[in-house]
């Protein structure tokens, strides 16, 4: 007995002596190893979902060592490490933009920038100023008009035929489903009152038969297919502008909402030549039916570009309508100017089955659905594959991008089919000629439905944030002071559109960061600042967690992205 109580305690001894070992080499390699950065001297939010704050981040290679207290992190600062002093702002999770058209976002850098114009007076000023900055251009090109700017609705091909008429022009809207062309393009397509709408596309005409200089959804490429392609090189240029873009709004994570085979292999090769700062989720777009062909396809990506912390695929993304304010979305009841509901891009069995098919392979399908049908539709979809298939060993985490509206009861549902909401705030800017379009397209009550932020998270649903650059602004502070106040810039509408749907700041910023790094598979590795995660942080120029009115006039002041600063509002892109 007294010999096996003496190995008991030898046992005992050896195994405390061993723990105390771990511990204390544990904390040697905090203290004695390399401390690459730190960011001090701010107010930090980690996105951990329990709201914890700090005041400091120690970083090691590409991710975070520590975070903790002033004094504390200081402590671990070496005559190597370089010191940031956030000068009271405040430090958050590297920005997620979890909708964007990324490449599509980098060309447009280059053409007539038509988003956020007041006025047709500003509009004309833009388009004239860059065809004047480019008259070896044989085409004017541009995108970013919203239809609610024209009198009467819509601009005319005579409005731009002022402006040029030497060479042909092609501007997309700022949703990219009209283009508004002058006399030379459509003489150069043939296009004429004699020519019929092509299938699921609309050849505006006015009262005399005539085209009037507008083209909707797959009209466009009757201009656009003629319009020049960028080259190879012109894209890989757009794809490394995108990335500065990105990095100055303090953007480290991009989600593509549907790329092609081409656009996988450039960011393959951006990541080969060490180009590709910034970390890629890229979905594959689809067609409306799921083919051999389009499996094949998916099993050659899932195999070129597995799981990455840089670039990788697992989603497909499919287009079921358009936009209210193009009177394209899939509604249920008709719009309020009398005009009959759009029908959906794809049939509910059809759907049914292909979302089935997809969820089969294991992959994540994200569905364009901005109409209360569209919406319903989408989420019968995730049920019933749900209901048909095994769960995938990854799990569930299907979406639903836009949302413009939806029914009140469809909103509730997002919770417990485990589906993602993927909004992008500034789609909503409440605007009045936003508003007032609105209302006249759907009626106020539909609208008020839109942008749900608080009941789809009130109902346990996900969110997760994005801008869907180039349609909309791509800065992220733009958008969180859209989500948490529900105004515009001028502080209208008084007290908030739909006010009761607003979130906090934290929940806004979890939407940009956490949420988006879950939407995408990701938040063992992003979208938090914890131990052991990735280094991908932001530096704000101001504490907005103090005054969440201060976002109106708060700036990216640094962008670390895998442990390296990559852009400095003093420096620019590093």
């Amino acid at each position: 007995m007294a010999a096996r109580l003496t190995t008991y305690v030898v046992v005992a001894i050896v195994a405390a002596t061993l723990i105390a070992g771990l511990i204390v080499g544990a904390q040697r390699d905090d203290n004695e190893g390399p401390v690459d950065l730190i960011v001090h001297n701010a107010t930090v939010y980690t996105a951990d979902g329990d709201g914890t704050m700090a005041e400091a981040v120690a970083i090691r290679g590409n991710q975070v060592l520590r975070v903790g207290g002033e004094r504390e992190i200081l402590r671990l600062r070496l005559p190597q490490t370089t010191l940031i002093d956030a000068q009271g702002g405040a430090v958050v999770p590297g920005f997620n933009d979890a909708h964007v058209h990324f490449i599509t976002g980098g060309l447009n850098l280059d053409k007539a920038d038509l988003l956020g114009a007041a006025t047709v007076e500003d509009i004309q000023q833009r388009i004239s100023a860059w065809a004047g900055a480019n008259p070896e251009s044989p085409w004017i090109v541009g995108r970013g008009w919203d239809d609610e700017t024209f009198p009467g609705g819509l601009p005319t091909r005579q409005q731009l035929d002022a402006l040029v008429s030497d060479r042909p022009a092609y501007l997309l809207s700022s949703d990219g489903r009209m283009a508004w062309v002058n006399s030379a393009a459509l003489k150069l397509a043939k296009t004429n009152r004699r020519t019929a709408n092509p299938p699921g596309g609309v050849i505006v005409k006015d009262s005399n038969g005539e085209p009037t200089g507008v083209l909707e959804e797959a009209a466009i490429a009757l201009v656009g297919k003629l319009a020049p392609k960028p080259t190879r090189d012109e894209r890989l240029r757009a794809l490394r502008a995108a990335i500065a873009e990105a990095h100055r709004h303090g953007i480290t994570s991009v989600q593509n909402a549907g790329g092609s085979p081409d656009d996988f292999e450039l960011y393959a090769e951006a990541r080969r030549a060490g180009d590709l700062r910034i970390r890629v989720y890229s979905a594959m777009a689809l067609g409306r039916e799921f083919t051999d062909d389009d499996r094949a396809r998916l099993a050659q990506a899932s195999r070129l570009y597995p799981d990455d912390p840089l670039f990788k695929t697992g989603a497909v993304k499919i287009w079921l309508d358009g936009s209210i304010g193009a009177r394209t979305a899939a509604m249920l009841e008709p719009y309020a100017t009398g005009e009959p509901a759009s029908e959906p891009a794809i049939a509910p069995d059809d759907l049914n089955r292909m979302v089935r098919l997809i969820d089969a392979e294991g992959w994540q399908v994200i569905i364009h659905a901005a109409g209360d049908r569209a919406v319903r539709m989408a989420l019968n979809a995730y049920e019933h594959a749900a209901r048909s298939n095994l769960k995938p060993e990854r799990g569930r985490r299907h979406r639903i991008e836009h949302v413009e509206t939806a029914d009140a009861s469809d909103l509730a549902r997002f919770g417990p089919l485990g589906v993602v909401a993927s909004l992008q705030p500034l789609l909503g800017y409440p605007g009045e000629r936003w508003l007032d379009a609105r209302a006249r397209s759907i009626g106020v009550e539909r609208a008020s439905r839109g942008w749900a932020y608080h009941t789809i998270s009130a109902a346990d649903g996900r969110l997760a944030f994005g801008s869907d650059w180039p349609s909309a602004d791509l800065d992220p502070l733009l958008a969180l002071r859209t989500a948490v106040m529900r105004r515009t810039q001028d502080g209208l509408p008084e007290g908030g559109w739909v006010p009761e749907e607003r979130l906090t700041l934290k929940g806004a910023i979890d939407a940009y960061t956490s949420g988006a790094a879950w939407a995408s598979f990701d938040e063992q590795r992003k979208g938090t600042i914890a131990p052991g995660m990735l280094a991908d942080l932001v530096v704000l120029s101001s504490n907005i967690f103090d005054k969440p009115r201060a976002l109106t006039d708060t700036h990216v002041a640094v962008t670390i992205f895998d442990g390296r600063v990559v852009y400095s509002r003093e420096r620019g892109t590093n």
